[in-house]
């Protein structure tokens, strides 16, 4: 059964890879619009431009992008010989996409406030969440490729 991942694996890494930079471009981004968002008047012009684009780019990229990086993602984890699963780094970076996965769903939630004008957050308070995805990428980054342990 998992003799046609072997053969597909370059195509299904290919594509974790771009799933997986999709996804990250939309947790860098919506914080980044909730930045803007936090400082737009409710019911304003500006904020009702907001909640389209935050919604667009919450159901229309970030959640398919997530499911085809967990898709693609096990498919690489099910090859046989591509993780060795007595290895930490993996552990550490299964951690790590779990807590992005969290992070989203998070996001999702701050998202639906915004659309009912319920937002309880500062402006500072999301110019700081904003950094979290970049540390996990980084961190993964580096596990992934280095392999410290």
């Amino acid at each position: 059964m998992n003799a046609w991942l072997a053969e597909a694996y370059p195509w299904i890494k290919s594509l974790h890879i771009v799933s997986m930079v999709a996804w990250m471009a939309g947790l860098l981004y919506l914080p980044r619009l909730y930045v803007y968002h936090s400082m737009a008047p409710a019911g304003s012009d500006r904020s009702e431009t907001f909640k389209v684009m935050e919604r667009r780019l919450q159901r229309g990229i970030m959640t398919p992008a997530m499911v085809a990086t967990w898709c693609f993602g096990l498919a690489l984890a099910a090859t046989p010989g591509v993780v060795d699963w007595g290895m930490g780094w993996i552990w550490a970076k299964l951690a790590l996409v779990g807590a992005l996965t969290m992070f989203h769903f998070v996001l999702a939630r701050w998202r639906e406030a915004f659309s009912m004008d319920r937002n309880r957050h500062p402006t500072r308070f999301f110019r700081m969440i904003n950094e979290l995805p970049s540390v996990a990428l980084i961190a993964i980054v580096v596990l992934v490729v280095v392999k410290p342990f």
